[in-house]
């Protein structure tokens, strides 16, 4: 019995030693260690509206705008036009944000607005000089997602902006190809016949990825 005791007490006084150290870490290799960055924490002053916060950081340094989620590739700008949020949305690109950054899956701010069919950010990018024609992973530009969505309005807005309805998707399908599974005579073909401009590329190939 004394040697199960004596050897209790030495596991105790050994854990008590390690387990420190095993915090320390675990702390150490976690993504969490990263929290403490400059960039991290604009992010997160800009999911929490800490209007102040962003401000400050923006003034020591302007880069920072286009930082950058560590896990997600997502910037600042990801981050509001997810929520809709035209305000600030103003507020990063008038101080340098990046329009066409995009995150690790080839997701720019244009194809979130569109994909959300949140039209007034949509515009406000296009007006901000956002591409039109850049792809995420898949291949699929902002223009195949406005048809998708039925969107006649975004459809326009991306035309008239240069979006080239025949740029494929990975599958080899463009919009217009897209449209035309709606019908010779549908609205989304007479949209893209009516708006396109004729100056657009066309392309029979498809084009993978996004466009640096």
């Amino acid at each position: 019995m004394k040697r199960i005791a004596s050897g209790n007490a030495i596991s105790r006084t050994i854990l008590k030693v390690a387990a420190p150290v095993l915090a320390a870490g675990l702390l150490l290799s976690s993504p969490a260690h990263a929290d403490f960055s400059d960039g991290y924490k604009f992010l997160e002053a800009v999911k929490k509206k800490e209007g102040e916060k962003v401000e400050q950081a923006i003034m020591d340094s302007a880069s920072i705008v286009n930082a950058r989620d560590i896990s997600s590739g997502e910037t600042a700008l990801h981050i509001v036009t997810k929520r809709r949020d035209l305000t600030w949305l103003n507020y990063l690109v008038s101080h340098g944000a990046n329009v066409n950054q995009a995150d690790d899956r080839g997701r720019t701010p244009l194809q979130l607005a569109v994909n959300l069919g949140w039209r007034e950010g949509a515009e406000f990018l296009v007006e901000h000089h956002a591409r039109t024609d850049d792809s995420n992973d898949a291949g699929e530009t902002p223009l195949i997602f406005a048809v998708h969505r039925h969107d006649l309005r975004l459809m326009k807005t991306l035309l008239e902006a240069g979006a080239d309805p025949d740029r494929a998707d990975n599958s080899g399908r463009s919009a217009r190809d897209y449209a035309k599974l709606e019908g010779e005579d549908s609205n989304l073909l007479t949209t893209i016949e009516t708006y396109a401009r004729k100056d657009a590329s066309k392309s029979s190939m498809p084009v993978y990825g996004p466009v640096p």
